[in-house]
């Protein structure tokens, strides 16, 4: 470990099985999931004394909490189930809440959401993907009217979006983006390049530039071992630079993606690839990334 400075994770998640039922750990036999074989992690809870266990070591200051898939009628329990941790707590600095836009109702939830102390944004899975076994749910939401008219009310209650998409769907998500500067967007998963064939990375290569010519959106480099499973710290190395070459180290942010992404090595193991691909970074740009990128996008409290 060379990268010694503080830490913000912008996106993990936790979970009380007793508390709320989420069907994609729940269900018997679990649904495919595009991000792997979550049986690892399936079937228990996940709370914040397991997060720092897992994160010991790093020098961890503050986290966003990223919604993890809860039907519309738990979303507002888990908002208020981890504001109660964050308060009593502290380490959640900033939570993304779950908000189905394409439900012609949710403009009285967004308004809940955004009442609560810590919520910055919201998010709504939108991956869509002409393979069955790699999309998220049967359209794209994007495309919808309704879920449109959703999205435009974030900025009425100053909530960000938090876009996890493939990048066949980036160029349509650039032009939302840029119809509606006054909302800040930030890509998960460093875009998702789920196809790896010539043409599918040049998609996303260049359905990146499109996001990045926006200064409202941001991008999380994470998620990537969802996509190469047998990853190492070069396989990694390519896609980690092109994402901050394209949005630049202060429009960067390195996150866990934790525990999903335990399925696929370690928190250490991630941190210690990041740490090693930048090496060559200054020390200020290597801060930017670390934390101060998710500090400033997600407008979180300051760490002591």
């Amino acid at each position: 470990m060379t990268y010694l400075g503080p830490i913000i994770d912008p996106h993990m998640h936790l979970w009380d099985l007793d508390r709320h039922y989420y069907s994609w750990l729940q269900d018997r036999p679990l649904p495919n999931n595009p991000a792997g074989d979550m049986s690892p992690i399936a079937y228990k809870s996940y709370g914040l004394d397991d997060y720092l266990a897992d994160t010991a070591g790093w020098n961890l200051v503050q986290t966003v909490h990223v919604e993890c898939g809860l039907p519309p009628k738990d979303q507002l329990s888990e908002t208020d189930w981890l504001q109660g941790l964050a308060d009593a707590r502290g380490v959640i600095g900033g939570i993304v809440a779950g908000a189905n836009l394409d439900d012609p109702r949710v403009e009285p939830l967004l308004e809940a959401q955004a009442a609560r102390a810590n919520v910055r944004g919201v998010r709504q899975i939108v991956n869509w993907h002409k393979d069955p076994a790699k999309t998220y749910g049967p359209t794209d939401l994007l495309l919808s009217d309704a879920w449109r008219a959703g999205y435009a009310l974030l900025a009425k209650y100053g909530l960000s979006f938090d876009l996890q998409l493939y990048p066949s769907q980036m160029a349509t998500a650039a032009g939302l983006a840029a119809a509606h500067p006054d909302i800040p967007v930030i890509v998960n998963h460093a875009g998702m390049p789920t196809d790896r064939d010539e043409a599918g990375l040049a998609a996303w290569r260049d359905g990146l530039a499109l996001l990045a010519k926006l200064p409202n959106v941001a991008c999380k480099i994470s998620g990537l071992a969802m996509i190469d499973r047998a990853w190492t710290v070069d396989s990694l190395r390519p896609f980690v630079l092109r994402v901050i070459e394209t949005f630049g180290p202060a429009r960067c942010m390195f996150a866990s993606n934790f525990p999903v992404e335990k399925v696929h090595g370690s928190f250490g193991d991630f941190y210690a690839a990041y740490d090693a691909i930048t090496a060559d970074f200054g020390q200020a740009e290597r801060d930017q990334m670390f934390a101060g990128t998710a500090s400033r996008i997600y407008r979180l409290p300051p760490t002591t």
